[in-house]
């Protein structure tokens, strides 16, 4: 296993892809989530590449290179957790840890055609990671199957002491294929579709194949579509970027303030100098949305099960040349990608991309899977009939290397 640049894994410095973090901060241990992998016999290759300090979306790194995609290696993987999905979907790894506040986890994992699960809020430890003081970002699993993700989902879990008190989070629980009831489980399902937001993407090909997905759970397991509106999207959006770069912000000022900020890349100092100008009250407002938000997205699950939208409004963008030496800000991109990735973040909830088929050029398509509080177990089962009964057949990506043959 790999794991991403901004949890600990001790020997290895955490720099947050930045050139600096290794100076200021010390790795004297492993993040409770690497300690949990180790205990489980699990063997770490390293460090894996990533946005600088997650505050992107592409994977673009001017510091140690942009990590490539392995399905076309013009373009990106998507981020932050750019290097543990380009990993394992080559091949060089069966999974990889990541960490996911705005996206970080599924957006990579959808546009490198691999399963990437963000967990509820609060499930996991994030304990000795750089990101362990918000409230919107969790570590996760990247793998190649449902499977595996289920293996290390299992591994890592468990509440922080604090998030026990102060979350009471039901017992965890995962999927048992082996059993008759589980698979049935899947047949009584209400899956949610706000049409309006689904068809909302750059390409068709991304609501065509993630509607023929609809209809094939429909066909093979009997399952519900029940047409949903979720209100409030555009200012959902804003509560979401106001949270999460008040709080970034919060950690990085007194590294700004001593100097480290100027050694920063344009792009990060670009969306760091957007949050200087969130105020307090900006960020009690969001507070405020995202616990009406809640009520919203509480009372649609009272009708369905699983909300169910495409994971990324496009299929991976190119990378401009110019952008490998000086990084880019293109805010375009970053709302085509983050379009349907931010209701977890925001309201906590736990969520899972799947892989299920191609677009015309011949890159990946994910499909996300929202679930209530604590519903892990309910994603990560309808997330595997996908998998075995309705995704198109899986392509190698052109950059693969097979572990077990040795090429």
């Amino acid at each position: 296993m790999a794991i991403k640049d901004d949890i600990d894994c001790y020997s290895h410095p955490s720099k947050g892809a930045t050139a600096w973090m290794h100076e200021v901060r010390e790795v004297k241990k492993d993040a409770v989530s690497v300690s949990r992998l180790r205990s489980c016999g699990a063997i770490l290759v390293g460090k894996a590449n990533m946005h600088e300090l997650g505050l992107g979306t592409t994977g673009n790194n001017a510091n140690y290179g942009t990590t490539r995609n392995p399905h076309d290696p013009d373009r990106y993987t998507g981020g932050s957790s750019s290097g543990p999905a380009a990993i394992v979907a080559s091949g060089l790894c069966s999974a990889a840890l990541g960490t996911d506040g705005g996206g970080s986890v599924r957006i990579p994992s959808s546009l490198c055609g691999v399963v990437g699960l963000k967990s509820t809020y609060g499930r996991t430890d994030m304990t000795g990671s750089l990101c362990d003081d918000g409230t919107v970002a969790i570590i996760g699993p990247i793998a190649t199957t449902v499977e595996d993700t289920i293996l290390v989902y299992a591994a890592i879990l468990g509440s922080s002491p604090a998030d026990r008190i102060s979350l009471r989070p039901s017992l965890p629980c995962v999927p048992n294929f082996s059993s008759q009831e589980s698979l049935q489980s899947v047949e009584s399902l209400r899956l949610g579709k706000y049409t309006e937001w689904f068809n909302d993407v750059f390409s068709t090909d991304i609501s065509d194949k993630c509607g023929n997905v609809l209809s094939r759970l429909s066909e093979k397991h009997g399952c519900e579509t029940v047409e949903i509106v979720i209100p409030e999207l555009h200012e959902m959006r804003l509560a979401h970027v106001v949270s999460i770069g008040s709080e970034a912000l919060c950690a990085l000022n007194p590294d700004c303030y001593d100097g480290k900020g100027e050694r920063l890349t344009y792009d990060t100092r670009t969306n760091l100098a957007l949050f200087r100008s969130f105020t307090a009250a900006d960020y009690v407002a969001a507070q405020r949305l995202r616990r009406r938000l809640m009520y919203f997205h509480m009372e649609i699950f009272k009708r369905v099960d699983i909300i169910v939208t495409p994971t990324t409004g496009m299929t991976a963008p190119i990378i401009p040349p110019g952008a490998l030496k000086v990084g880019e800000t293109n805010l375009q991109v970053t709302g085509n990608l983050m379009r349907f990735i931010i209701t977890a973040n925001l309201l906590g909830l736990p969520a899972v991309t799947v892989p299920v088929g191609y677009d015309k050029q011949g890159l990946p398509i994910g499909i996300q899977l929202i679930g209530r509080p604590w519903c892990e177990a309910s994603i990560l089962r309808l997330a595997a009939a996908i998998e075995e009964t309705c995704a198109e057949p899986k392509k190698k990506p052109l950059q693969y290397y097979d572990i077990l043959k040795g090429n």
